[in-house]
């Protein structure tokens, strides 16, 4: 009994030894549909990013709400899952973000994410003080490299350029520290400071430049006091520290290529040659055989010399990199932009229709003419004319013709009545051809003292003939007047025909 405990003993262990868990590959256990309109992101300074007060914080700074939700996924990482696509790509294009004044990196959820995923900050940057006789695309472009991956330059050399900087965006390491300035060598030798700065980066370690790690927890600052901890290098000392690649004689590219091509690039810390291109050019020796071997090392240590002075064309065709955009927007990813200088032009809305009604009777009061009105097509097809044409038409009351406002001031209080507002409306009546009718003219009566001279006579006083009824006294007269006054001569019962009366033949 005892010896078959201690054979239990001998092969009993702390970790068991356990075939891993196989998951089902089932619709159910997949999240794709969910995670497409999602970003994930990286703490970069977890110690003063705590993650709870990041998954509610940045959607109230987001203005989202409601339309995005945050997953914690570890310590340093968490994910947001939007609502809408729009809103998702519309924080993506807003630049880079920070929490608690530190950079945070995002990154649209991919199901098979590269070996550097979340490890690279889209972030715009200014230089300054580059030389007048250098201000060109390619110049700005090589010096943008060392702040990061160029991906665009945004230069326009035939518009006016207010600002003393000129902007790139760039693919920038979080890993390495932000650089302040380069020293720059001209041909001639004189010797330039570029300054650089980077746009929407707020906190950084003063010490070493970097987004992970405020000045006090810096492994700099901690070896100087006397901390023994491994300092993280600064891109000068790896830069010292980094081993060039070499090749086996075995290698058909042994001899062909030089030294200084091999390794990385001090200035954007890749390869100088990409491992496709090492590739092809094995493949292109590897194909010939004798003199036809020999023309092929040839043509490929001719090339190479080509492009030992062109930084340009080693990026695009030894590390197989695509050529930066270039951007005539020079305000590109600053957002809101004030600028007055730029006015929009404004297309004038055409007025209602009671608006341009009372603008014309304005018009037509003030300047005492008729205002000549188009006749659209509509109006030609049905020969009825439009309702902006009636209202028009109904303050041409006065014509070019008329006499001046001295004389017409009884027709416009007549026809032009006035109310409380003070503004008068034109009004009249047209004909069912759509024609003006005209104001019948007023038959004046002369007076009765004017009708005596005339000769229509005097009243003739009647004699009154009074009949007592009753109690009460009347009259038997009627009220109607017998001949009270005497006929004119220019009445009809005086106008006689003047003609010769007839008396018998003439030869009597």
């Amino acid at each position: 009994m005892a010896s078959q405990l201690n054979k239990a003993l001998q092969f009993l262990s702390i970790e068991e030894e356990e075939e891993p868990c196989v998951l089902p590959d089932r619709p159910e256990f997949y999240a794709t549909e969910r995670n497409e309109l999602s970003l994930v992101g990286r703490l970069l300074n977890p110690k003063v990013q705590r993650m709870a007060d990041l998954i509610l914080d940045i959607p109230r700074k987001w203005q989202l709400y409601d339309r995005v939700r945050g997953v914690a996924l570890s310590q340093e990482r968490f994910q947001f899952i939007f609502k809408y696509e729009h809103d998702l790509l519309a924080i993506v294009k807003r630049g880079p973000h920070t929490f608690k004044d530190w950079s945070i990196v995002l990154e649209r959820w991919m199901e098979k994410p590269p070996e550097d995923y979340l490890q690279y900050l889209m972030v715009w940057v200014q230089m300054r003080n580059i030389p007048v006789n250098h201000y060109t695309k390619g110049t700005i472009e090589y010096l943008g490299e060392f702040a990061g991956h160029v991906e665009e330059v945004a230069f326009d050399p035939e518009k006016a350029q207010t600002k003393d900087y000129v902007r790139v965006w760039v693919k920038f390491d979080v890993s390495k520290p932000l650089r302040r300035a380069k020293k720059l060598t001209l041909p001639g030798g004189e010797v330039v400071n570029i300054r650089y700065e980077y746009e929407r980066i707020q906190k950084r370690c003063y010490t070493c430049q970097r987004l992970t790690h405020d000045q006090e927890r810096c492994p700099f600052v901690r070896t100087q006091k006397g901390v023994g901890e491994k300092s993280v290098g600064s891109s000068a000392e790896s830069k010292n520290a980094e081993a060039l690649e070499g090749l086996d004689e075995s290698d058909p590219l042994f001899g062909v290529i030089p030294q200084t091509h091999l390794g990385m690039d001090p200035i954007s810390g890749r390869s100088k040659i990409a491992k496709e291109v090492l590739q092809g050019m094995r493949q292109y020796l590897l194909a010939a055989e004798g003199p036809e071997k020999m023309a092929r090392e040839d043509r490929v240590i001719n090339s190479l010399q080509a492009l030992e002075n062109d930084p340009l064309g080693q990026k695009t065709f030894l590390r197989l990199e695509p050529a930066p955009m270039v951007s005539t927007d020079l305000d590109k990813g600053k957002g809101v932009v004030f600028d007055f200088s730029e006015r929009m032009d404004t297309t004038q809305r055409p007025e209602k229709l009671m608006v341009s009604a009372i603008s014309a009777g304005a018009r037509i009061l003030q300047s005492w003419k008729v205002l000549s009105i188009p006749t659209t097509a509509d109006e030609k097809r049905t020969g009825v004319p439009s309702l902006v044409t009636r209202i028009l038409n109904s303050g041409k009351v006065i014509s070019e013709s008329s006499s001046p406002p001295e004389a017409v001031g009884s027709t416009q209080s007549s026809f032009l009545p006035e109310g409380s507002t003070g503004y008068s409306v034109g009004f009249f009546e047209s004909s069912t051809s759509w024609t003006t009718i005209k104001k019948p003219r007023i038959r004046r009566r002369p007076g009765t003292f004017k009708r005596k001279n005339n000769g229509k006579g005097i009243a003739r006083n009647q004699a009154t003939v009074w009949k007592k009824i009753g109690d009460s006294v009347v009259s038997e007269n009627k009220r109607k007047a017998h001949e009270d006054v005497e006929p004119s001569k220019s009445s009809a019962r005086f106008k006689k025909p003047l003609v010769v009366p007839n008396e018998g033949p003439s030869n009597i």
